[in-house]
């Protein structure tokens, strides 16, 4: 019998173009015999040659320049090995998986579904201060992550392999099929992000600042207000959710 997993992925761009991945690391994430989930020996990355000079600005986060690339394989020749490997994939996994989801494209990954790790944070753990990958890293301090191999920030399979650790543990906190539902709807903020009324939670604001936000251009702040609205009985049921992840908490 094959073992479930989800495949953990992380990619490092050299911009904002539709093929512009330089960088894809992944981490798998499996099932146990007495049904714990548990990060996985299977791990990796490979650089990509995104077919254009790589940015100054993206150099800079990730300092892989053009020629660390010049001799690697294109995105559309490495993508489906990395994306449907052999055996059973639940689902794919990053952190903002929007951003994944943009060069990680049905094409590639067969319609795998998607969790996005930083949703299901912030449904899991509202109590946390912040929900970037390094900030839940430190909040957190997950067992089992070897410092080292989590290093350097902001390369492919460090990050991915940061990223397995909260999945993992959110694995063990909630099931798989709640992780994929919180991840097709919009962030979950626990608090107010931005404006006069940062920092506030939801319950504490009046009906009409409420109605306001609900009409703002973030899906997330609209959502988080309109649940609100809604838990309050003064909205009507919750639509098809948008997957756009725009607001940084």
């Amino acid at each position: 019998m094959l073992t479930p997993r989800v495949r953990v992925v992380d990619l490092e761009t050299a911009g904002n173009g539709p093929h512009d991945v330089c960088e894809i690391g992944w981490q798998d994430v499996t099932l146990g015999s007495n049904g714990r989930w548990r990060v996985d020996e299977e791990r990796g990355s490979r650089l990509v040659n995104p077919g254009r000079p790589i940015t100054p600005e993206t150099m800079a986060v990730h300092h892989i320049i053009d020629a660390d690339v010049a001799g690697a394989p294109f995105w559309k020749d490495v993508a489906a090995d990395v994306l449907k490997p052999e055996g059973e994939i639940r689902a794919l996994a990053a952190h903002r998986a929007a951003f994944e989801q943009r060069y990680c494209t049905p094409r590639f990954t067969g319609g795998a579904p998607w969790i996005c790790t930083w949703k299901c944070a912030l449904r899991l753990w509202p109590h946390l201060t912040s929900f970037s990958n390094q900030m839940l890293r430190y909040q957190r301090m997950p067992e089992g992550l070897i410092r080292e191999l989590g290093l350097p920030a902001h390369r492919a399979l460090p990050d991915a392999y940061v990223t397995a650790h909260h999945l993992r543990d959110m694995l063990n906190q909630a099931s798989l099929e709640q992780l994929l539902a919180w991840s097709r709807e919009p962030g979950l903020l626990p608090r107010v992000p931005t404006g006069p009324e940062r920092g506030k939670p939801w319950d504490r604001l009046a009906a009409d600042v409420l109605q306001a936000l609900a009409q703002d251009r973030d899906p997330n702040l609209r959502f988080s207000a309109e649940t609100e609205l809604r838990r309050r009985g003064e909205a009507p049921p919750a639509e098809a959710a948008e997957p756009a992840q725009r607001t940084l908490l």
